[in-house]
């Protein structure tokens, strides 16, 4: 098995050497201890001014270079050093900063190897790692969003350390060329559902210079990257995380209103506006789970050839299939029809109804809610014959046609 160890380099004259060195030294271990049989290394200055490339030319023919004339990314020089490798069985990155021991490759080909995974990256988030707490922190959170979304993790999502399948490579592109590369590669592999990603803790130490990490900056473009790639891989996730929290809103929003009917079977004038906006939010919450349903149904029959469904979208699916979708719609018909039956009776009587305006506003959301559903339902159908023609197209071989002579 054949590794491609890429360093990519911003102005790194003060580790380079160093990194390189290394990496060079540990070639014997990683080959003695690993199902690695060899290692190419390739250099990629991405744009650097210093004496970065000066450095690297000094290795001669045991590396590698390439240089850019001007910074692309981070993500750009290690695809373009992997593109540069195209023999490399397996593929691989390593920050110049010398934040990371090369000789960590062999335990990574190892677990790759063992555990039959298609990447493996070396998890800074231990005891003994240097990392300084707030990059700490804000790996924690991204890698704690990630795995709500996934329902699956890795506790450093931005590791600059990971071996990877070449012929995985596919199922991970694109990836951005930025400094997000790192997250975004472990967004895709863990939303996507195609690929295995492992984990293993590895010594980290402080690097060697200036970080070109900004903390509020990339730290924005980390939490884009991932919710980008969720909206690609786990709309339903998302939308349904965002329905859920609006109507959670509607809850405790009408909570108080609910309390006081409850102990004085009255509800006040100025509650008016509780019941208005918890309507509004109730509403554009039972959308937004719909459009989740809807969305992860269409990812699900387009994107993956029909993936079976996460736990929530199986609940959702059968409230909107067979006998229980009759009866959650003559649930919410007849409970609002029930709510202003005394107004119709009163009006039928008097010519003019009393009833109080909170049993119009709670008799428009469970009418809203049904109209929402009804389309929900229609819209799925449409869907369903759609997938089951693109099924159809992927599945059905079709006859070779002879070219006809002139």
């Amino acid at each position: 098995m054949r590794l491609g160890v890429v360093i990519p380099a911003l102005n790194e004259e003060q580790s380079i050497g160093s990194t390189v060195r290394r990496t060079l030294d540990a070639i014997p271990h990683i080959v003695g201890s690993s199902p690695v049989t060899s290692v190419d290394v390739t250099v990629v200055s991405d744009g650097s001014t210093d004496r970065t490339i000066e450095i690297a030319q000094g290795f001669g023919d045991s590396i590698q270079l390439i240089i850019f004339d001007k910074n692309r990314g981070y993500g750009a020089a290690i695809k373009a050093g992997w593109d540069a490798m195209p023999d490399a069985d397996v593929v691989a990155f390593l920050d110049a900063d010398g934040t990371c021991d090369p000789e960590f490759f062999g335990p990574l080909a190892t677990k790759l190897v063992a555990d039959h995974a298609d990447i493996a990256l070396g998890g800074r988030l231990n005891k003994g790692s240097e990392m300084p707490r707030i990059r700490r922190l804000g790996n924690r959170l991204f890698a704690g969003l990630l795995a709500g979304l996934a329902s699956s993790q890795v506790r450093d999502t931005a590791s600059g350390m990971r071996v990877v399948l070449r012929k995985a490579l596919p199922d991970l592109m694109p990836l951005p060329d930025g400094l997000h590369f790192t997250p975004a590669m472990s967004a895709r592999a863990l939303l996507g559902g195609r690929l295995k990603i492992v984990e293993i803790d590895m010594p980290y130490r402080e690097r060697e210079g200036r970080s070109k990490l900004s903390v509020v900056r990339d730290g924005a473009r980390f939490l884009g990257t991932i919710m980008r790639t969720a909206a690609v891989y786990r709309p339903s996730r998302l939308l349904g995380a965002a329905g859920l929290l609006l109507l959670l809103l509607t809850g405790t929003l009408l909570a108080f209103p609910g309390v006081h009917y409850l102990r004085h079977h009255t509800v006040e004038e100025w509650m008016i506006y509780r019941f208005v906006v918890g309507n509004l939010f109730g509403v554009v919450g039972v959308l937004l789970l719909c459009a989740g349903h809807v969305a992860g149904t269409t990812v699900d029959a387009f994107l993956f050839g029909g993936r079976p469904p996460d736990r929530l979208r199986a609940l959702s699916a059968r409230a909107l299939s067979g006998a229980m979708f009759w009866c959650i719609e003559a649930a919410l018909l007849v409970g609002g029809g029930l709510l202003v039956l005394p107004s119709f009776e009163q009006l039928v009587r008097s010519g003019a109804t009393y009833t109080h305006w909170s049993r119009f506003i709670a008799m428009s959301f469970l009418y809203e809610t049904a109209a929402i559903l009804a389309v929900t339902k229609t819209a799925l159908s449409f869907l369903r014959l759609a997938a089951e023609r693109v099924d159809y197209e992927r599945n059905v071989p079709r006859p070779a046609v002879d070219a006809i002579a002139p």
